[in-house]
């Protein structure tokens, strides 16, 4: 009991010392003053994969399908505001692409990068909608622990570097991250229309191996950083590379499975691509999902939006 009291009062220690280092710029935006707001809703998150499927046990699954239209099209308006300020008002300041130390300053470019990395970290609250969706929509074989893993954690993750470093190098995989979102949730909102926009969506596959290359990318850019001794954070760097990591071996797995493995019967369907950074898709509707809708609106069995 009194180890467990001294790693206690040490974390806490640790925490109120961590705090003077934090940056003063964002103290006060909202859900920053205390990671207990980010906490909450993620422990929310987490409590609703347990209640969710119990709700919907008897329930007939809900179609959702003008939801997810305007809720996947909102989302690529939102991932393309953010990766144009970041683009912009990085230019604007001078941003190097290879080695780029925080600067705290209340420069309007360097507030406006922090402004659009904070909204980046509430993107990342905002997709726990995903999960939402499939659960609302009964498909929890989509659940999966790549799935929960990665929502869960970016948001939290993301609290963290915008309270300690929200600019600098960090601006990079926001920038990146937030492209791929702008072609992924826009793949989700074309697949939502119908099964007549099927036709045109022949490009998932590769919109998986760009996410691959994704981390790729973030995985070097942090390691020439540390090898050249970049004035950033390192406990930044050596967490990103880490976290990277686990992205690649359990996306690797699922592009195995998804497009490598050969099926165990002809009559096997490709399996949807991933989403964001996860090797998941999130709450779309794609052209199956939609055929199977029709029909059981035909026999009056789904609910309507």
């Amino acid at each position: 009991m009194e180890v467990v009291t001294h790693f206690v009062n040490d974390t806490i220690e640790f925490y109120k010392w961590s705090l003077t280092i934090a940056d003063k710029r964002v103290e006060k935006w909202p859900m920053m003053s205390s990671p207990a707001p980010t906490l909450a809703l993620s422990c929310l998150y987490l409590l609703s994969l347990w209640l969710g499927p119990k709700y919907m046990k008897d329930r007939q699954p809900y179609t959702l399908r003008k939801t997810l239209i305007v809720y996947n099209f909102s989302m690529v308006v939102l991932n393309f505001y953010i990766a144009k300020e970041l683009l912009v008002s990085s230019t604007a300041a001078g941003y190097s692409y290879l080695c780029q130390p925080v600067n705290y300053s209340n420069d309007v470019n360097e507030v406006r990068i922090a402004s659009a990395l904070w909204w980046y970290y509430i993107s990342k609250g905002v997709e726990f909608l995903d999960t939402v969706f499939f659960i609302l929509r009964k498909k929890f074989n989509q659940v999966s622990f790549l799935h929960v893993y990665h929502h869960c954690t970016m948001f939290i993750l993301w609290w963290i570097g915008i309270k300690w470093v929200p600019g600098g190098q960090a601006f990079l995989g926001a920038t990146i991250n937030s492209c791929v979102h702008v072609l992924m949730y826009g793949y989700y909102g074309l697949a939502a229309i119908g099964p007549q926009m099927q036709k045109y969506l022949w490009w998932k596959k590769y919109l998986t191996i760009i996410q691959m290359i994704q981390f790729h990318v973030t995985i070097g850019h942090a390691t020439q950083s540390l090898y050249t001794g970049c004035p950033f954070p390192q406990w930044m760097q050596w967490a990103l590379i880490s976290y990277t990591v686990t992205f690649i071996i359990l996306f690797a797995n699922f592009y195995y499975h998804a497009y490598r493995r050969k099926p165990s019967s002809s009559h096997r369907r490709d399996k949807p691509i991933a989403n964001g950074s996860s090797a998941v898709m999130n709450g779309h509707s794609n052209a199956e999902d939609v055929e199977d809708n029709a029909k059981r609106q035909k026999k009056g069995r789904a609910k309507r939006d």
